[in-house]
């Protein structure tokens, strides 16, 4: 399932179509959504490097970590970094987010390397918007390509800025014909349900990483759920919801899990059930139907049903049988022959039925009871 993640982001969007979205949501009862975050990055940026994505490079929005924790991340698996001029540029809104420290040390403070860029207004989501596309279009070098974006905190995004403009940016970025894909990081606990709801709305995949072994008492750490915090706090369930083109939603899910080696992604095995219960859109109806329900529905009886009074139920499907018909045929030739010779031809129709009209060789509603 991580796999297939993988592959539409890498893919990207076909033309005419919004670039793919990816969703990663967390709590604090199992906080592997940074490290399920950076796999994904990861992931992409190898694709990148070695020619096999449809976009040429990545802009990273970093509000949680600083922009050298990504470099080193990506050198610790073996990428590159040297040649991530080509390919990466880092929007630092980690070290000055508010320009307070560029207030206090003056303009002449600012340093920009060559992979990261300070950005120091990150209330402005507009400013934002437009300096993601001015990086992005920067890796292309003015030539035609796309470029794939990703958040590492939109949590961190919403607590400077109101929910709506951000999503008003992330709606521009997957109408935008450059971008190529875009994935991001939320964490539940700090933000509403709603605004949740909002991104999950804006994704065409939404990823959601729960505890292997719930609790009934919560993020709370007693004696009896000690056992199970300690192996939430190495395992954890990943669910995803894909959304395909042709507009079926696939729900789907893998055993996560965290060592010294990283972060890998086994089955549950066929016996699991499939929960998925944060994954599915919220709504204000029942969409599946009680027992009671359905035999209720059983049982109304509609306006135009023949109900047989007692007597077989017939519905004139607008055909005759064919021994009607031979009979019919046999007594009208009968007829003829009994009255005088014909002298001209005559056209012979014969109606499948009394009841019909004479322009109708069939009455559409003769099956109702009225």
């Amino acid at each position: 399932m991580a796999e297939s993640i993988c592959r539409a982001l890498r893919d990207g969007a076909l033309e005419g179509e919004h670039a793919p979205a990816l969703s990663i949501k967390d709590s604090i009862v199992s906080p592997f959504g940074s490290d399920v975050f950076h796999h994904f990055l990861v992931q992409l940026s190898s694709s990148i490097l070695s020619g096999k994505s449809q976009s040429r490079g990545i802009v990273l929005v970093a509000y949680s970590r600083s922009p050298s924790f990504y470099v080193e991340l990506l050198r610790g698996k073996g990428l590159d970094v040297h040649s991530s001029v080509n390919w990466i540029r880092i929007l630092d809104c980690f070290s000055d987010p508010l320009g307070w420290k560029i207030r206090l040390t003056g303009p002449g403070s600012r340093e920009d390397s060559d992979v990261a860029i300070l950005y120091n207004d990150v209330k402005d989501s507009g400013r934002l918007l437009m300096s993601i596309v001015k990086l992005g279009k920067g890796l292309m070098q003015d030539t035609k390509g796309c470029f794939s974006v990703a958040f590492d905190s939109l949590s961190e995004m919403v607590r400077h800025a109101s929910a709506q403009p951000v999503a008003h940016m992330i709606s521009s970025l997957r109408s935008n014909g450059e971008i190529s894909s875009a994935f991001w990081m939320l964490h539940t606990d700090v933000v509403e349900e709603k605004v949740a709801s909002i991104f999950d709305y804006l994704s065409s995949m939404v990823a959601l990483v729960e505890p292997l072994i719930p609790s009934s008492q919560g993020p709370r750490l007693t004696l009896d759920n000690l056992a199970g915090t300690d192996e939430n706090m190495r395992k954890a369930r990943f669910l995803a919801r894909l959304k395909r083109r042709n507009g079926r939603v696939r729900l789907l899910q893998e055993e996560l899990r965290l060592d010294c080696s990283g972060l890998t992604f086994a089955s549950l095995g066929d016996n699991v059930p499939i929960t998925g219960g944060g994954l599915v859109p919220k709504v204000q109806f029942n969409l599946q139907l009680s027992e009671k329900e359905q035999v209720d529905r059983a049982n109304v009886v509609l306006p135009f049903e023949h109900q047989g009074n007692g007597k077989p139920i017939e519905i004139y499907d607008g055909r005759q049988s064919l021994t009607d018909r031979k009979l019919e045929v046999a007594l009208i030739r009968e007829e003829m022959t009994q009255t005088s010779e014909l002298t001209t031809g005559e056209i012979l129709y014969i109606r499948d039925s009394d009841d019909e009209m004479p322009d109708s060789d069939e009455d559409p509603d003769d099956d109702l009871d009225i």
